[in-house]
């Protein structure tokens, strides 16, 4: 990780020059919500947005990797994620509702279209998802999963527009993750994740980590 401030200032720079030549801007008085949906609903749009947002996502995969899967265990996957609930996290983290300073100073050089064609890029890669190693552990992270987690998250762990896509996801940042939810020590707050983490010991959340992880 010590190697990631160097890369802002020239990330940034770069940045900035792409923005100069982005794709055309959506018509005045659209939001980046509806221009998203006009993209999705739209195949020569979202083939173009594809197209766009890889370039946008190449200054990304120094930790999020290639194709969004992340080449950090402590930094999460976005290959999968419902295009619109990447789109909310891209304005918290604008706004400070999410706090990386990285990851501000990269959503703050990019023109609203680049933020639309990265989410709906993303949302169109494969999740590489990890097999686990003790299968005693990831059935029992499957009999809590669907206990616990299931309702939100869905069946497969997909979620959805307002729910994050946890299928795949990176073991590390799951686990202090759901740490932070259980401890109230991070600094995102959900009152129905608080509640539904706080009774999980290490080794619940171990063995969840284990399934979810490995899911598809």
């Amino acid at each position: 990780m010590k190697s990631i401030p160097l890369l802002v200032g020239a990330t940034l720079t770069v940045l900035t020059l792409v923005s100069t030549h982005a794709a055309e801007k959506p018509a005045a008085g659209v939001s980046v919500e509806q221009r998203l949906q006009s993209i999705m609903q739209d195949t020569g749009q979202k083939d173009a947005a594809i197209k766009a947002g890889k370039k946008v996502a190449s200054f990304c995969a120094n930790c999020h990797g290639n194709g969004g899967t992340s080449i950090l265990p402590e930094i999460p996957n976005l290959a999968g994620q419902n295009p619109a609930y990447l789109l909310v996290q891209v304005d918290k983290f604008k706004d400070g509702r999410r706090r990386n300073d990285f990851m501000q100073g990269m959503i703050k050089a990019l023109s609203d279209e680049e933020k639309v064609s990265v989410v709906v890029y993303y949302s169109h890669q494969e999740v590489k998802p990890h097999s686990s190693s003790d299968s005693a552990q990831a059935k029992r992270g499957g009999e809590l999963y669907f206990k616990i987690c299931q309702r939100c998250h869905g069946e497969q762990g997909r979620g959805n527009e307002k729910i994050a896509r946890i299928a795949g996801q990176q073991s590390v940042y799951l686990t202090s993750t759901l740490k932070h939810y259980r401890d109230g020590t991070g600094e995102r707050t959900d009152p129905l994740m608080s509640a539904n983490t706080k009774k999980l010991t290490d080794a619940d959340i171990g063995a969840l980590v284990a399934y979810v992880s490995s899911m598809k």
